[in-house]
């Protein structure tokens, strides 16, 4: 058996420092060890998004990343965005604009689109749809989302 690694993550701004198995996805650890199961693990081969989560800033696949390789990292996953009480601009124009169904790639479409407004202000559809073309929806079409992540843009 491997020998456990120390590990020391913020996620949503709350500092843990605990012994991880050095293969543990880090989509495991927030999910099994720290019981933030907003992270949905869908193919568990990085292709849907489901699993994304912001690392020091940055969208990344929690079902590709070692919780090891996060050490010394920020993390925020959708938890980390709102609350159901007092969402988040973006959180608030996907329940405007209907951006979800079964709600299963919700998570991920929120992180994406958390990075992607972080980073450019002043998209164009084609930009917008560009970036979160990496995440998979079965159920919306894509057009909801693409308007409620284009109307926190103009907020």
């Amino acid at each position: 058996m491997a020998d456990k690694c120390r590990v020391r993550i913020t996620v949503n701004g709350v500092a843990y420092d605990q012994e991880v198995e050095p293969r543990l996805l880090l989509a495991d650890f927030l999910r099994e060890d720290l019981d933030l199961t907003g992270t949905h693990v869908g193919c568990e081969h990085g292709v849907c998004g489901a699993c994304t989560v912001l690392l020091n800033g940055d969208s990344v696949r929690s079902c590709l990343c070692l919780t090891v390789q996060a050490d010394g990292a920020e993390i925020t996953t959708v938890e980390g965005l709102g609350t159901v009480d007092n969402l988040n601009s973006l959180q608030q124009k996907f329940r405007e604009h209907h951006a979800l169904q079964c709600g299963f790639c919700t998570p991920g479409m929120l992180m994406t689109a958390t990075d992607l407004l972080s980073k450019n202000e002043n998209m164009s559809d084609e930009e917008l749809r560009e970036g979160l073309s990496g995440n998979l929806c079965r159920c919306t079409g894509y057009e909801h989302i693409v308007n409620a992540v284009r109307a926190a843009m103009n907020e």
